[in-house]
């Protein structure tokens, strides 16, 4: 069985074959000058980010710089989702335009799929800024107001258009100006009671769900080739709804983990 990390489209530069070649990459990576800050120190995020990428087309140094993960969920920053989008077979044209000034701009973007009679246009004004409570706030809203009403359509406009060619990331743009999620403290390895209560209660419960068989099946994985099976039994229950986006990221995080386990002194330190 194969661990070759997935591409959809043909890249230049390194290719990672295997899921091994990923992990030490993502090693080196991570404790170099070329990490991006939020992945510096940390192979394992390294490593989504790169597989995150490779199943949108991008080469690994480019999945580093392109993706990002915001308020616990993978983004593309927006240059990159457009050009993702307009190197696709099917993408015609993006025209984006920001007309008027002051609180009257409204940004405009028209995607057009190849074969469409029409294009997908989506517009994004100040008025849309000012209810979703973004005009004023400080950072890229006060600096660059006009920008991030043109990102802001456009991820709407690339979304609807192109669903397939971006994989239902957004853009990094839209899902920082999203309020986060309470953060949940998972408890210590060192806290032996409580899990082994978890533990118990998984055991005894009379079915377990979707998402606690997978995470057992993480913890009995014996192999890498069986980390992999994993790997795209998660992708398989994503697409079909089984798993919401949150479930697949922690299982994925879950294999990563158990993978480095695994792989143990084989990996260069």
């Amino acid at each position: 069985m194969t661990t070759e990390i997935s591409t959809n489209r043909a890249t230049t530069g390194l290719a990672l074959q295997t899921f091994e070649d990923a992990f030490r990459f993502s090693k080196l990576v991570a404790n170099s000058e070329f990490s991006p800050k939020d992945f510096r120190g940390k192979p394992e995020s390294c490593l989504l980010a790169i597989q995150h990428g490779a199943e949108v087309g991008l080469s690994p140094m480019q999945s580093l710089q392109s993706i990002a993960v915001i308020n616990g969920r993978p983004c593309v920053w927006g240059d990159a989702a457009l050009a993702l989008v307009q190197s696709a077979a099917v993408c015609d044209f993006v025209y984006e335009t920001v007309d008027g000034e002051g609180d009257s701009q409204t940004a405009t973007c028209q995607a057009k799929r190849k074969g469409y009679e029409r294009p997908t246009v989506s517009t994004f004004s100040v008025a849309d800024a000012k209810r979703a409570g973004l005009w004023g706030k400080s950072g890229p809203w006060t600096q660059y107001p006009k920008r991030m009403l043109q990102l802001r359509a456009r991820g709407f406009a690339l979304r609807d258009a192109f669903p397939d060619v971006l994989r239902g990331l957004v853009t990094a743009e839209e899902a920082r100006d999203y309020q986060s999620d309470p953060v949940q403290v998972r408890p210590k390895f060192s806290e032996t009671p409580t899990v082994v209560q978890l533990k118990t209660r998984a055991t005894e419960a009379p079915e377990l769900s979707a998402v606690q068989k997978a995470r057992l099946a993480v913890s009995r994985a014996s192999s890498l080739e069986k980390c992999d099976a994993l790997r795209k039994t998660v992708a398989e229950r994503l697409a079909d709804g089984t798993f919401s986006q949150q479930e697949a990221d922690e299982i994925a995080g879950l294999l990563v983990t158990r993978a480095e386990m695994l792989i143990g002194s084989e990996v260069p330190a």
